[in-house]
């Protein structure tokens, strides 16, 4: 059975062994046992109600607690609760310049990306990745939109609007094309360092190399303006399973590698929008899930902050009361007539 649960410090050589499978373009979660250690503690201050709101960072991972093994850590994400509060959060708007000259009977429209912190003190959904191993059945939804559960039931911590940065393409030697028609200029440093000193905290060089005049997308190489706003191959499923959900491309890219941004406002997000709190009675019998009879998959969380779980469990599509089995009601922590907030997994299930 796989659960998701908050990071704990014991977690952390699980997923130091994560992050070095990543690769470049996944800033939030860098190779670095110190730099990870610190996200950990910020989560545990976070969920503890302690941290300040410009830090709160809640981290969740995926457990496989039914491994012959023990219990074994298959993936990760995370939430920040308000972006660019203690720093700048930089990305570029892609926008459009109008040349003209009536005389010359000339009109040409630029496309133009322009340095931007338009997305200050939204909520970020980031830092998601499951271990190859594990990209099988529905986990990668499940730790995925556990997080939209956890949102909306705690929804006055979090911003208005909702928004995630996608990794753009990156060539097989993990180079990427906008990067290296732009950045590069600039930074004077591999993409991959410049993208591992931001994953560890060291965000000032930005601020400090960064051209803050707007770049003309016409003067940059061909490889590089085809990377504006596209995806790497591998956060291809995420971001359709965003935009499942509501989330939509407005023209926002990382300063990086391009990739695109995508957001939604909090209360339009779909699991936010039709989640129910359900109470819960205890059912023995455990449907087939493969039996569409017995119904569809759920996406189930406890009402406990410090506390949360998550979990995938069969149901009909229509209840009114949740039906779980013990073995699932124990791992959320409940009993019969406690409540659950609960959503199908499946936007076309809803």
């Amino acid at each position: 059975m796989f659960i998701v649960r908050p990071i704990a410090r014991g977690d952390l050589p699980a997923v130091l062994a994560l992050s070095e499978r990543t690769g470049s373009g996944l800033t939030t979660l860098p190779a670095s046992r110190e730099r990870l250690a610190e996200r950990i503690e910020a989560s545990i201050a976070s969920f503890a109600g302690t941290s300040p709101r410009a830090d709160e960072c809640y981290m969740f991972v995926l457990e496989d607690a039914g491994s012959a093994a023990g219990s074994r850590v298959a993936g990760i994400s995370a939430i920040e609760a308000a972006v660019g509060l203690d720093e700048p959060w930089y990305n570029y708007r892609v926008g459009t310049l109008v040349h003209a000259s009536r005389a010359l009977d000339v009109y040409t429209a630029v496309p133009t990306l322009f340095l931007s912190n338009d997305h200050t003190g939204h909520t970020e959904l980031c830092t998601l990745f499951v271990d190859q191993a594990f990209r099988h059945g529905h986990n990668g939804p499940l730790i995925a939109k556990s997080r939209l559960l956890f949102i909306a039931e705690f929804a006055d911590r979090f911003g208005d609007k909702l928004i995630a940065e996608l990794r753009g393409p990156l060539d097989a030697d993990g180079r990427s094309p906008f990067w290296e028609g732009l950045g590069r200029h600039f930074f004077s440093m591999e993409y991959s360092t410049a993208d591992y000193l931001t994953g560890i905290g060291q965000k000032s060089f930005i601020a400090e190399l960064m051209p803050k005049h707007p770049v003309y997308v016409n003067l940059l190489p061909t490889a590089a303006r085809d990377a504006i706003g596209a995806v790497h191959a591998d956060t291809e499923p995420a971001r359709r399973m965003l935009e499942q959900e509501g989330f939509r491309y407005e023209g926002y890219v990382d300063i990086f590698d391009a990739g695109p941004t995508v957001e939604a406002f909090r209360d339009n997000v779909d699991a936010v929008r039709r989640s129910r709190v359900l109470p819960v009675t205890l059912d023995e019998d455990d449907p087939v899930p493969d039996n569409p009879v017995a119904g569809v998959r759920w996406l189930v969380a406890n009402r406990d902050f410090a506390g949360f779980r998550a979990l995938l469990a069969i149901a009909p599509t229509r209840v009114d009361r949740f039906p779980l089995r013990p073995y699932a009601a124990a791992a959320l922590g409940v009993g019969e007539g406690d409540t659950v907030r609960a959503v199908p997994l499946a936007t076309s299930d809803r």
